[in-house]
């Protein structure tokens, strides 16, 4: 038996293939659309894909599984689970074969049984594990969205992210009888999660790549509550906000993805159009480094790093049906932009500006205070926004400052005034600069960022204030 991992650190999410050596057969349970990887290691391992599968209709990223499926020759299953609303469209296809509850799978001398595990979504399935030759007992259990090392999936997407009203509170309690049920395994099953920490398909993560059922029982939350009103109330506490992209990741995966996924850098344009571009109203997508943006920031640009939170916050800014153009320090880092920007459907890259080639004038430089000046914000006529989740701003923040997540920024600006001078500031400093660059290009002119973050802000002994700070309707006047 040989069971491989890949992890996409940006996604925060796991994917995984299973072959059997005595045979060279191989099955690709959740991949993403970055498929090369999973055909690279199968012919290092000697492995022909026959089989790929996921666990449930994904939300945060474009499923590979049709694509994957089509390029290896492989058998498509899908779940048959869950109510009509979520049955995949492209299940008649030839080479698709629909899986319910007590199905297997079987790949050369490997079982995988499905079991079904709604409540994350309707159609939730778990792949449970036997190496026949070595024992009748299952192995492990790959276990997608529904348990986690330290969590269990969310039952709330489908209300707040796919805006099917009064589904959270059912998917809660049909999520606590799936987690009973799944109790009748061995502690010794190993579970390998589809999500790791970081990811917004639970509120408290584990970062372990896996666990086991036995340790879950003593530790996992989700698992150790036995009253099911107890369980709803706690699983649906807490949540972070789901991005906006996840509705349209439930459209794309549940239609079915495009087949074959070219990616190519695309074309390099001048300054010239760059400003032709902007007057139009285009989003251009500043690439670079914040370090980098904050000196020489283009007005009516968006800066989003391009580290490990760029796919998250672009999923956030980028809209589905508008052409997007890139501003990048180098050719490969606009293929690297748009690799990431794939990953969650995002394919309409028009082109790219040389960051080396930028016209000076059109550019700002974004302020950076220190602590000190941002004590004295309030006292010279300027407002602290924290761009942390709710969550965050109510264990600790800054005395006065107001709390508006940086996802909405957008929705919420007309809460600030855009004559008064305005500090942004986080965790560590990644997403307020991002929130300024938001900033000045909806128009706020007098903008400034606080780099250090609430964590250095707070390590120096400075006043701290807990719970939830609102905007006084004065000050938007």
């Amino acid at each position: 038996m040989i069971v491989e991992r890949f992890y996409e650190e940006k996604l925060a999410q796991a994917s995984y293939l299973v072959g059997c050596g005595k045979t060279g057969e191989a099955i690709v349970i959740d991949p993403n659309r970055n498929i090369g990887a999973y055909l690279k290691k199968a012919a290092e391992k000697g492995l022909r894909i026959v089989a790929v599968t996921e666990t449930h209709i994904h939300a945060d990223y474009v499923s590979g599984n049709r694509e994957l499926a089509h390029v290896a020759g492989a058998t498509l299953y899908l779940s048959d689970e869950g109510t009509a609303d979520w049955k995949y469209a492209f299940a008649n296809e030839a080479n698709v074969k629909l899986v319910k509850d007590g199905d297997d799978i079987t790949i050369g001398n490997l079982r995988l049984d499905v079991v079904k595990t709604p409540g994350h979504t309707p159609e939730h399935i778990t792949f449970v594990l036997t190496d026949t030759p070595a024992s009748r007992e299952p192995y492990c259990a790959f276990t997608g969205d529904f348990i986690f090392a330290g969590d269990v999936g969310r039952p709330d997407l489908l209300e707040r992210a796919a805006g099917i009203e009064g589904t959270m509170a059912e998917g809660a309690r049909t999520l606590f009888d799936s987690l009973k049920r799944f109790r009748r395994y061995d502690d010794g099953l190993v579970l390998w999660p589809g999500h790791g920490a970081g990811s917004a398909c639970g509120k408290s993560l584990g970062g372990t790549p896996s666990t086991s059922l036995g340790y879950e029982r003593k530790s996992n939350w989700g698992l150790q509550i036995t009253d099911p009103d107890v369980f709803i109330e706690a699983v649906l506490e807490g949540q972070p906000d789901p991005p906006p992209y996840f509705k349209e990741m439930k459209r794309i995966n549940k239609l079915g993805p495009a087949l074959v996924h070219e990616n190519s850098a695309p074309e390099r344009i001048s300054p010239e159009n760059l400003e032709r571009l902007l007057d139009a109203g285009n989003l251009v997508l500043d690439v670079r480094a914040s370090s980098r943006s904050a000196t020489s920031l283009i007005r009516g640009a968006i800066n989003i790093p391009l580290d490990a939170s760029f796919v998250t916050w672009a999923g956030w800014m980028v809209p589905y049906d508008e052409a997007i153009y890139l501003i990048a320090d180098s050719e490969s880092e606009v293929l690297n932009a748009s690799t990431d920007l794939a990953l969650i459907g995002i394919d309409h890259v028009s082109g790219w500006i040389d960051a080396d080639t930028l016209d000076i004038s059109r550019t700002l430089v974004v302020p950076q205070v220190t602590s000190m000046e941002l004590l004295q914000a309030q006292s010279n006529n300027s407002i602290v926004v924290d761009v942390r989740s709710a969550s965050e701003y109510r264990e600790g923040h800054i005395p006065g400052a107001v709390n508006i997540p940086l996802g909405r920024l957008a929705e919420r600006q007309h809460e600030l005034p855009k004559h008064k001078r305005i500090i942004v500031q986080c965790r560590t400093g990644g997403r307020s600069a991002v929130a300024a660059s938001v900033l000045q290009n909806l128009g706020f002119e007098n903008i400034a960022n606080y780099p250090h973050g609430f964590v250095e802000y707070a390590s120096l002994g400075l006043p701290i204030q807990t719970g939830s700070t609102t905007i006084e309707p004065a000050l938007t006047k």
